[in-house]
């Protein structure tokens, strides 16, 4: 006998009420599946497929514990927290399909349920309050300026009835040799493709030139971010992936990645600490230093929360760059722990470029560690 279809809301497995649509978080990562939250305090993510079980449950987690890594591995299941599970979603309809397809459409959807136990939500909930205080607070000063804000300004209200205009290679191209923002923002809302141009132009044999790039796609998708977060991560994704790809070479890759989480740490933070895969390869450690220096100078404690300390070798490196760049970051972060490595450094006179808001300025490895020391310890 035929199985006859029942379609229902989905619900939540632990107090039973319906719950909404998964939708993408507002901070975003490199591991994203959609996420929701129920009334009862449970949270949940999507994952349309049914084949990722353990990533999908591993993200619920982390969600459930405000992204606190740390604290979400040190959790036990069934002492701190209850997890469950709705099968056969249909992420297209929203809805949970007993016979496993519509219309000969398979369904194998699922949605992961987490809900911490009292206690787990309690620390869970101090942690997040504690590091929102650190953020607020972390703004520091850089080597040649007063304080930066890192706020953004919220993109004015987009007029429905405008007449979208249709990016092409011409029109990017053109003005991002003009430094336009404000078009390239505006093609960015009315066309997803842009990004895609602008990433092209990174492919520049011109290092001042993909420098200047860098910075531009920071400041357009610091603008769009507010509307369209969606769009800049996932062109963030594609540079990962550019980076990862042993057969290509990650021109202006890493130094985007750096303008772009710097520009809007409160939405990208999270993809800080994958910079630090690419440190094993030496084309790309002084970028990634770099990379990591342009994000403490606006939120030291997403550097604090990876093995920065795996760094401080490089304070001994030969290449003056990259020992300038190391000594701007540790004093960034106020690494104490190296304050007798950096006054060993006191001395070197050696130059180095630095790229700001795309363009050199040139420092001694010397200056640099007096800023780092006044930053670490102010009385040094």
């Amino acid at each position: 006998m035929k199985k006859q279809k029942i379609t229902t809301a989905p619900w939540c497995p632990f107090c039973g009420q319906k719950v909404g649509r998964a939708s993408d978080a507002i901070k975003r990562k490199m591991d994203e599946f959609p996420v929701g939250r129920c009334q009862c305090g449970a949270v949940y993510t999507c994952d349309p497929t049914g084949h990722n079980i353990g990533a999908a449950m591993v993200e619920t987690l982390v969600f459930a514990c405000d992204d606190n890594w740390d604290l979400a591995w040190d959790l036990m299941p069934e002492d701190d927290y209850l997890t469950g599970r709705v099968e056969d979603y249909d992420e297209v309809t929203h809805q949970v399909v007993n016979t496993g397809n519509i219309d000969g459409r398979p369904v194998r959807g699922i949605l992961y349920f987490v809900r911490l136990h009292t206690e787990a939500a309690a620390i869970s909930k101090r942690v997040r309050e504690k590091k929102d205080v650190v953020a607020r607070g972390s703004v520091l000063p850089v080597a040649a300026s007063g304080e930066i804000s890192s706020a953004v300004a919220p993109e004015p209200k987009l007029d429905p009835n405008r007449v979208k205009v249709k990016a092409t290679k011409k029109i990017v191209t053109e003005a991002r040799e003009k430094g336009d923002i404000d078009t390239l923002v505006a093609l960015c809302f009315d066309n997803k493709k842009t990004l895609r141009f602008m990433q092209r132009l990174l492919y520049d044999v011109d290092e001042a030139h993909r420098w200047e790039t860098a910075w531009i796609i920071g400041q357009v998708c610091s603008r769009v971010a507010s509307k369209a977060p969606g769009q800049v991560s996932e062109l963030m994704h594609r540079l990962f992936e550019a980076c990862s790809d042993s057969a290509a070479t990650p021109w202006g890759m890493v130094e985007t990645l750096g303008e772009i989480i710097a520009g809007r740490p409160d939405i990208f933070g999270a993809f800080t600490r994958h910079l630090l895969n690419y440190m094993g390869d030496a084309s790309t450690q002084v970028q990634v230093v770099w990379a990591l220096s342009k994000i403490a100078e606006k939120r030291p404690d997403l550097i604090r929360e990876t093995t920065f300390f795996n760094l401080f070798h490089f304070l001994k490196h030969p290449d003056p760059a990259m020992r300038g760049l190391v000594v701007q970051l540790l004093g960034r972060i106020r690494a104490t722990e190296v304050t007798m490595q950096l006054m060993e450094l006191s001395d070197d006179d050696a130059t180095l470029k630095i790229w700001e808001e795309g363009t050199s300025q040139e420092y001694k490895v010397s200056d640099l560690v007096k800023v780092a020391l006044e930053q670490i310890r102010p009385s040094v």
